[in-house]
């Protein structure tokens, strides 16, 4: 049963006792997921500001991608010395099952991300990106069918206009703190960041509740009252 008393997790899992669950599994298994699902568990266990803001969306409305947060932070900046080559340093430390998560302090003049990066990022084993800020090359990104979650669409290029500063650091978007290595779960109803210390627990508490809506959509398709529903413990 659903609880909605954010201090009563009804999970029957242990904190305590998890299971291990390795990241290619675990993140197979929350691409399963959707994002009600996920953000109703993280409420439930009192984590109530894990999403993003509401203005990252996904590129095409069919995307949902879910991974390991690879974290990259840039400001607006002229100087271009040596940005090339830190930006190569980071693609190449791009790992399997990541998702490259973008803050740029919402800069709102140029698109962060592209094709190229994409082509790079994809040969890394990178799952999608999350990026607080704009995209170009959007018809090319599209072609490759690689998730990319962003605020706006622009032409303008970094280079000259804004640059990345580091990546692998804590970073924060919106009222989000993310650190390398959080669960990155988006859909088009937004982006979720899932504390890596609880990835597995939301992941098996999220398949539960899963399973109880099962129950309470299979009570309103049998003709059930809404009163009832709730009676029974469903919920709307």
């Amino acid at each position: 049963m659903t609880t909605f008393d954010t201090n009563k997790s009804s999970s029957i899992t242990d904190p305590q006792n998890l299971p291990d669950i390795p990241d290619d599994e675990l993140v197979e298994r929350y691409q399963q997921l959707y994002g009600g699902l996920v953000n109703d568990t993280l409420r439930e266990m009192g984590y109530v500001h894990q999403t993003l803001p509401n203005d990252i969306m996904p590129l095409r409305d069919q995307m949902c991608v879910a991974g390991i947060a690879f974290t990259v932070r840039g400001r607006k900046s002229t100087e271009t010395e040596g940005e090339m080559e830190q930006r190569a340093q980071m693609l190449e430390s791009i790992h399997p099952n990541s998702v490259v998560v973008w803050d740029t302090h919402r800069d709102d003049e140029s698109a962060h991300w592209g094709e190229v990066m994409t082509k790079a990022a994809m040969l890394a084993g990178c799952r999608g990106a999350i990026v607080d800020g704009g995209v170009r090359d959007t018809h090319l990104v599209l072609d490759q069918n690689f998730p990319v979650f962003i605020r706006y669409r622009s032409s303008n290029g970094m280079l000259g206009r804004f640059r990345m500063t580091d990546f692998q650091k804590p970073i924060t978007i919106g009222h989000v703190m993310i650190y390398p290595g959080d669960i990155v779960f988006a859909d088009i109803d937004g982006a979720i960041i899932v504390p890596r210390k609880l990835a597995v627990q939301v992941l098996l508490r999220s398949e539960e509740i899963r399973g109880e809506e099962q129950v309470y959509k299979q009570w309103i398709d049998d003709g059930m009252s809404p009163e009832e529903v709730v009676k029974r413990g469903g919920y709307f």
